[in-house]
């Protein structure tokens, strides 16, 4: 009997495990309402010492305002729609997630975390909270985990206040500017009530999966669209961290980063090369042969590949839309007077 459906979403790409929780081909396990932002890698670090501590200018524009369909992909808004048109979805929801989880998730990083504030590791609190407020929400609470492995997750339940998990390896693997960045991306999922609908999404299919006969066809084939509502929900929140660091460059070296960095390589890491190898990918895929393989190569994801998530954010940067919100934003110091 499979366990009680519980959402994340992650950064990582590993095919047949939904990064948001455990997912074998066997079953489907939900460990927790949460959204990460995870890398493949597991990295060390060698300036990020530095990064927690080296001054980083503030974003430079303020968002008021902003509703989470101002930068949501469109894809996001497609699959969403269809979640929230299934009668009675809401309330199974919120009648198989009770306080049990949240006091469980939220115990486990108290007990085994840092919790970041205005006296402990200042620095951070301020990427934080300068960060919700470009993106006009309430900033969770933040905790920082010691773990090898370069990760951030965000846990939403029950409408209570959530909070981000980010692990010492990520810290340590970013400058100041690309941190925030990611917190912006975990802010952006809770803009989007991204948790509530994964969850809601893994509860149908696992009901699916419990139905006998057809049941596991209409399991499978909600599993694919799971997919790619993820892969949708993740080029959303990359467009939140873009709304944030107000630099495509930021947002395309976090991804290069994760893809294939390290503290040792920083320096030698070249975003124009990476967004020229997501072109490379294009162009091998654009063939019949080609698109064939990149369809099976992605569709067992939860996330984009990185170079077209590269080359997706690199595309909306020079966007209509996103000229439109940034003449719409409004210089952050204007608004601190006010």
């Amino acid at each position: 009997m499979a366990s009680v459906p519980l959402s994340s979403l992650c950064f990582s790409q590993t095919p047949k495990a939904l990064c948001f929780g455990f997912v074998t081909s066997d079953n489907l396990r939900f460990s927790s309402s949460s959204l990460r932002f995870l890398s493949p890698k597991k990295k060390s670090t060698r300036i990020r010492v530095s990064v927690c501590r080296a001054a980083t200018p503030s974003p430079s524009l303020v968002f008021r305002n902003l509703d989470a369909d101002d930068f949501r992909h469109p894809l996001d808004k497609q699959n969403t729609l269809i979640l929230r048109a299934i009668p009675g979805l809401n309330e199974l929801g919120k009648a198989l997630l009770g306080t049990v989880t949240e006091q469980v998730m939220l115990l486990e990083n108290i007990g085994t975390s840092v919790l970041v504030s205005k006296d402990q590791l200042s620095d951070l609190h301020r990427l934080m909270m300068e960060a919700a407020e470009v993106l006009n929400i309430e900033a969770p609470d933040l905790y920082v985990r010691q773990s090898p492995v370069p990760n951030a997750y965000t846990l939403a339940v029950s409408g209570k206040r959530p909070f981000v998990v980010v692990h010492t390896s990520l810290v340590e693997l970013l400058t100041q500017k690309e941190f925030q960045a990611v917190l912006a991306h975990e802010l952006g999922h809770l803009k989007c009530d991204h948790g509530v609908w994964l969850t809601y999404a893994n509860i149908l299919t696992l009901g699916a999966y419990s139905v006998p006969g057809l049941g596991a066809l209409i399991a499978q084939s909600l599993e694919e669209q799971l997919f790619r509502w993820l892969r949708a929900a993740e080029l959303t929140c990359d467009r939140a961290a873009l709304l944030v660091a107000q630099d495509p460059k930021v947002v395309i070296s976090v991804l290069m980063k994760l893809a294939g960095g390290c503290p040792s390589m920083a320096d030698q890491l070249n975003v124009d090369a990476f967004l020229e190898q997501a072109r490379s990918y294009d162009r091998a895929s654009s063939s019949p042969v080609g698109w064939y393989i990149r369809n099976a190569q992605t569709r067992q994801l939860s996330h984009p590949l990185p170079v077209l998530r590269a080359r997706e954010i690199d595309e909306w940067s020079r966007s209509q839309d996103y000229r439109s919100l940034l003449k719409r934003a409004m210089p952050i110091n204007s608004v601190q007077k006010v």
